[in-house]
């Protein structure tokens, strides 16, 4: 997501690039095109390009923003028994080779149960 946004009354002027203090504004022209572009990183967040852009084209309130980007989607696998995330799909492809055998996918607190379960001693069996 852009956080930098200009309305469409910028004309190109480009008195918020020549005033940038963080120089986190450039400008390119290509052919028939001027293309403002915006380095998120650069930025200060000052309100210099706000304050000095005479169209009033910066849209400064989506700067100020804090929010999280989407920056990947994975699926997810759950315990075998109450549904609970455990964790990605793609994780066991990652430790596939270092490993003997994969366990299926179960929680904490149905792991815990279950090599509980595997430690008890059968009924019947060795005192």
């Amino acid at each position: 997501m852009s956080y930098f946004r200009v309305s469409e009354t910028c004309n190109g002027c480009l008195a918020c690039v020549q005033n940038c203090p963080a120089r986190a504004l450039d400008a390119r022209d290509e052919g028939d095109r001027r293309i403002l572009l915006h380095n998120m990183a650069r930025c200060a967040r000052c309100g210099t390009c706000w304050r000095v852009c005479p169209q009033h084209a910066v849209e400064f309130q989506h700067i100020l923003v804090s929010s999280w980007d989407e920056v990947v989607v994975l699926p997810l696998l759950r315990c075998e028994i109450c549904g609970e995330a455990v964790h990605t799909a793609r994780l066991p492809a990652g430790l596939e080779p270092r490993l003997s055998e994969l366990a299926p996918p179960l929680c904490d607190r149905h792991r815990a149960a279950r090599r509980a379960a595997q430690l008890r001693v059968p009924a019947g069996g060795a005192s």
